[in-house]
């Protein structure tokens, strides 16, 4: 610490009553200092530098404060509050280099974060060597398409059995994500079925091709289970439906919009097909209950994907056929039913389809 001396007996004036820029430059040369004895610094000097450094950083300006958050990232022995301090900064610029790397951030720290921030914060996160299981129990309840794609690519990642269950729900509308968790040594038995259960032939069989040899054995089993069942489905083919959906998904076309036609065009392949890929339910399960006497499983699944009262009149529509009119007190009906319907009744009935 030869250049202490030149600094030190300044610090108290400067934090004390020192101007934003006196300090900005302060944070500056006590920053290179600490980087430049990092490793020979016992515990007490990086307590004085966290104590001092915690008051001036955020005066620094924002290259200065990047540079020094990439900086100490990658220290073993950064200074702990600094660190939580960069780490909970709304500049994702600043914070993202901390939590995507720094070894020192405490996981009370980093959950806390998880919980308050944006996205940005949330992608960094996921992209760390190691997550936990409560860490990502909230990364996969608030994170969008990319937070969720990269923790689920993230073999140091551990998921929960819930988190597990959310995340195959997703990937129902996501192959890149089926891909990436259906990769996964540690995806359970279960959860590797329902997820190939809820995704279309050809994403099953790239899964196949893509996975790791001693996890190609279980995929071929569950395949083997669903096709199996599939195939008992009697008077109807689904697989150009399913190919006609892949290409749907693969446009990023499949949405409410594009099964409100199929279901006026009384396809109905492509609106069963369409439905089980985006709830994650058996083709061959949803085929059973949309095919009965009763128009309330349109209604339910209709509920957990989001669909709008007209996509659901046409759906019921389509069901009858073309050459069947409801009455209008029937339509009526459904109409109070699925206005009266919880979401979060609809999506505990479609997750017991998903088990049968």
């Amino acid at each position: 610490m030869t250049t202490a001396p030149a600094l030190i007996p300044e610090l108290d004036d400067i934090v004390r009553r020192g101007d934003p820029k006196r300090r900005a430059e302060a944070a500056r040369r006590l920053g290179e200092l600490f980087l430049q004895g990092a490793a020979s610094f016992r515990p007490d000097h990086i307590d004085l530098f966290d104590g001092v450094l915690t008051s001036l950083v955020p005066h620094a300006e924002l290259a200065a404060r990047i540079d020094l958050a990439e900086r100490l990232a990658l220290l073993a022995n950064a200074p702990r509050h600094l660190i939580g301090q960069l780490a909970r900064e709304d500049e994702v610029a600043i914070a993202g280099p901390v939590l995507r790397k720094s070894p020192v951030i405490d996981e009370k720290v980093l959950v806390e974060i998880a919980n308050a921030k944006g996205q940005g914060h949330l992608l960094a996160m996921a992209e760390r060597s190691k997550l936990s299981t409560a860490l990502t129990d909230v990364i996969v309840r608030r994170g969008d398409r990319d937070v969720i794609r990269c923790a689920a690519g993230n073999e140091g990642a551990a998921f929960s059995d819930a988190s597990f269950t959310t995340l195959v729900r997703r990937a129902g509308q996501d192959g890149v994500l089926t891909l990436r968790i259906g990769r996964r040594d540690d995806l359970p038995p279960a959860h590797l079925k329902n997820l190939l259960a809820g995704s279309i032939d050809v994403i099953r069989r790239r899964l196949q091709v893509v996975a790791k040899p001693e996890r190609q054995a279980e995929i071929k089993l569950a395949m083997s289970e669903i096709e199996g069942v599939v195939a008992q489905v009697e008077g109807r083919d689904f697989a150009a439906a399913q190919r006609a959906i892949l290409a749907l998904h693969r446009a990023g076309e499949l949405n409410e919009a594009a099964v409100a036609g199929f279901a006026k065009a009384f396809k109905y392949e492509e609106c069963v097909a369409a439905i089980a890929a985006m709830t994650s339910v058996k083709i061959v399960t949803l085929d059973r209950l949309i095919s009965g006497d009763r128009y309330d499983p349109i209604l339910i699944a209709s509920k957990t994907i989001g669909f709008e009262w007209p996509t659901v009149r046409a759906l019921i529509l389509m069901r009858l056929g073309p050459n069947r009119v409801p009455s209008p007190a029937d339509i009526e009906g459904a109409r109070v039913n699925f206005t009266r319907l919880m979401p979060s009744t609809a999506q505990r009935v479609v997750d017991f389809w998903k088990s049968r």
